[in-house]
């Protein structure tokens, strides 16, 4: 998303990759005994030693352990789930459904951010939710092709009960977004952070970017 004419240009990034880290959604959901937030504050506390401006989570799962995440570091971590609702906001969206994990749908994570900003939430129905599921865990997470067909259905769901504007919610279902042709009515939380790490580190942003949603309401 940085409009950058030389490598230098570009952000500096830090990655710390732990895929070791307990499933989110099974912990949340209890089908899991295997609590992340150890694994994630080792990951975290490592990072706040590099004397970083910003943190920023992909997972946005994992926002349901923000706060006690950023209780244990002094690096502010990028609000995604925040961002997101502020963005929605300041678009005037008034009614947004909700694609995410199981444990984000279930922990009412995103539904209680954008209550707060007085904007009405619809999530999928109990099958349309096992669609999205699918998608997430058995097509994109073990790289098979994405079932078009019940990612359509699950964004029909939702349009059916008043969505003006879809979230992407889960960094899987970003990827959908980057490789078909889904339609303007879809919001990329990760999007969202991504440019929102540009911005606080004074970055610019490409035209493409300049508007993270094509749908006019």
């Amino acid at each position: 998303m940085t409009k950058a004419k030389v490598e230098q240009d570009h952000l500096e990034i830090i990655i710390y990759n732990k895929p070791s880290i307990p499933d989110r959604t099974g912990f949340i959901v209890g089908s899991s005994s295997a609590n992340p937030i150890f694994d994630m504050i080792e990951a975290a506390l490592a990072l706040d030693k590099m004397s970083l401006d910003y943190i920023a989570i992909p997972c946005i799962t994992a926002h349901y352990f923000y706060d006690e995440l950023q209780a244990h570091i002094k690096t502010p971590i990028i609000h995604g789930v925040k961002e997101t609702a502020i963005y929605l906001d300041n678009y005037g969206a008034k009614t947004v459904g909700i694609m995410a994990t199981k444990g984000t749908i279930s922990s009412n994570l995103l539904q209680r951010k954008l209550e707060e900003y007085g904007i009405k939430t619809v999530i999928p129905g109990l099958m349309e939710q096992e669609y999205v599921n699918n998608i997430i865990y058995d097509n994109v997470k073990v790289n098979k092709p994405v079932d078009m067909d019940k990612f359509n259905l699950v964004a029909d769901n939702l349009r059916n009960q008043g969505a003006d504007i879809i979230i992407l919610g889960c960094s899987e279902l970003s990827m959908i977004k980057k490789n078909y042709d889904i339609g303007d009515d879809f919001i990329d939380t990760m999007e969202v952070l991504a440019r929102r790490c540009i911005d606080l580190c004074h970055g610019n942003i490409k035209e493409d970017y300049e508007f993270l949603i094509k749908k006019v309401i």
